[in-house]
């Protein structure tokens, strides 16, 4: 019976758990993509000085630009995506001690149920 109720809980651990590993790749890498759209935004901001210039700020503005944008974007994305991937995270662990402590309840009630029967046989 302990082994069903393990083998039970682990897959509804593992049904809650679901998509929080997709939540917290998300999180993780959007800031990396952050991060990729600046160097590239730096890179043509170089590529444009080596080809006309400091004297023209309008040529380097796209890709300052496009730096800030892309670093915006990737923190916009990360940030609220890390809350609830740490939110649910808390809650599966919250759920899966709850579960375990209403298990343990049950085997003890069940236990229980046994011995009263065995004495009553008696």
């Amino acid at each position: 019976m302990k082994e069903s109720i393990e083998d039970t809980g682990r897959q509804v651990v593992h049904e809650l758990e679901r998509f929080l590993n997709t939540l917290g790749t998300i999180a993780a890498i959007t800031p990396l993509l952050g991060l990729l759209g600046t160097v590239i935004g730096m890179i043509k901001v170089f590529t444009a000085i080596t080809q006309h210039g400091v004297g023209n700020p309008s040529i380097l503005a796209g890709g300052i630009s496009e730096a800030l944008i892309t670093t915006a974007a990737g923190l916009f994305v990360a940030i609220p995506t890390l809350i609830f991937y740490r939110y649910f995270r808390g809650k599966v662990e919250m759920l899966v001690l709850k579960m375990e402590e209403e298990a343990l309840k049950m085997v003890d009630v069940m236990h229980g149920d046994r011995e009263l029967d065995k004495q009553k046989s008696k």
